[in-house]
């Protein structure tokens, strides 16, 4: 299981594209995987033959375990070796190493990725649970006391995954007799419903919708949240994108959105206020150099991803429309890296693309603000001329930034707020494409 980022340590296998027997080629999307942060195709390190998969879906894995065998010998046989076995040997850093023992004919092989095996994990008792137990344990809110009565049909009677899941299915079996909720019946989105009488239902939290609620948990438990607004009169930027954006598409090929005129004004500001740029460790800021600038995207499943702009202030224009549209359109797909996903510094989400006026977000953690800009709309305003004051139509909208009071105070947050509405409203719209 290859590393997929510093804070990832295990991954859950979605689909496997090849099956024991297949040929492969280096580079060729060999399977599926799923970490807390994004969903990812994992390429083979090797042209060659896959000699046995020892993994299967929705198994969760540590990083570093081997997944996948593949004979880098064209002309191996396809027939799984039976010598080679995982033998957990102790070490001194309480890792278990995997080996292999294969018989000297065998074939050289590449083992898919590192060869580091999971160790059976202790407890206060006489059990060993490994993690992939202990997490589905976790997840299921098996109690230490409930654990122990479960009978393991592994080795030395260890509980193995299938032994956790038919415990699981028996005991929704019980609830369901004592509840009177109706089995779950997979609708055409997916998502398994558990229907309760006639006026209510049951709907499972998909695993994307489990973390996206656990971190927005965590940040109000971490950040108190404040809340700053200013309205901004975006009529030059408005004027400008719907004279160009034929020429633009044309020349470029992109469309061109506000998302890139927003995240370009809000790279400047932060170069003007780059305590925004921070985050938190205990009693530390750590300002952050880079300029990385998460853009919240909706995905069709109704559920939100960050896709992360790297070097923003480095790119003009272009180059930002560039990578608004790569990373929207790839994300919409399924097609992010987790490297798409990681490294944010600041994170910019468009309230504007439901048609709300205004928000109230809640911060993506470890970072200390996030901006929301809220529908654009044609509103009368009074505009400051040499010959007076005079009321006209104008394009008006709401810009709102949440940020960590720990760390930024409301002169910080509101004057950060206001710079960026003031390169808005700056924005030179005789400028060509």
């Amino acid at each position: 299981m290859p590393k997929m980022g510093e804070s990832i340590m295990e991954a859950t296998i979605l689909k496997w594209h090849k099956q024991v027997g297949d040929q492969v080629e280096m580079d060729e999307t060999i399977l599926e995987i799923a970490t807390d942060k994004v969903d990812t195709e994992i390429p083979a390190p090797a042209a060659g033959t896959i000699l046995e998969i020892l993994h299967q879906v929705d198994e969760v894995v540590e990083i570093g375990k081997v997944i996948a065998i593949i004979s880098t010998d064209a002309a191996a046989d396809t027939t799984p070796s039976p010598t080679v076995k995982e033998t957990p040997v102790a070490t001194t850093s309480n890792q278990a190493v995997e080996t292999t023992n294969p018989s000297p004919k065998a074939a050289p092989s590449t083992i898919f990725n590192a060869a580091l095996a999971e160790t059976p994990t202790a407890n206060n008792g006489t059990r060993f649970y490994s993690p992939l137990v202990k997490n589905i344990a976790k997840e299921e809110n098996v109690a230490l006391a409930e654990l122990e009565n479960i009978s393991g049909s592994g080795k030395d009677g260890r509980v193995t995954k299938k032994d956790m899941l038919q415990y699981l299915e028996n005991r929704q079996q019980q609830s369901t007799t004592f509840t009177n909720i109706s089995a779950p019946k997979i609708h055409s989105n997916g998502i398994a419903r558990a229907e309760s009488g006639g006026d209510t239902e049951i709907i499972e939290m998909d695993r994307m919708r489990r973390l996206i609620a656990d971190h927005m948990v965590n940040s109000k438990h971490t950040s108190p949240h404040v809340t700053s607004f200013v309205e901004a009169d975006v009529t030059n930027m408005v004027n400008w994108r719907n004279r160009v954006k034929g020429p633009f598409q044309k020349k470029y090929g992109e469309k061109i959105t506000f998302t890139p005129i927003f995240v370009e004004s809000v790279a400047k500001a932060i170069s003007d206020y780059p305590m925004i740029n921070v985050s938190v460790n205990g009693n530390q800021i750590i300002r952050k150099k880079s300029i990385n600038i998460g853009m919240a995207t909706a995905l069709p499943s109704g559920n939100l991803i960050v896709p992360v702009i790297k070097n923003a202030n480095q790119l003009n224009l272009i180059g930002l429309t560039q990578s608004v549209n790569d990373l929207a359109n790839r994300a919409r797909n399924n097609k992010l890296k987790p490297e798409d996903v990681q490294d944010g510094t600041f994170t910019l989400t468009n309230v504007g693309t439901f048609g709300n006026v205004m928000g109230t977000p809640i911060i993506n953690q470890p970072q200390v603000a996030i901006m929301a800009a809220g529908a654009i709309r044609k509103k009368p305003a009074v505009i400051e001329t040499e010959y007076g004051d005079v009321i006209a139509i104008r394009q008006m909208m709401f810009l709102s930034l949440s940020y960590d009071h720990r760390v930024v105070d409301g002169f910080l947050g509101g004057s950060f707020l206001r710079k960026v509405a003031d390169y808005l409203e700056a924005f030179d719209d005789q400028q060509t494409v």
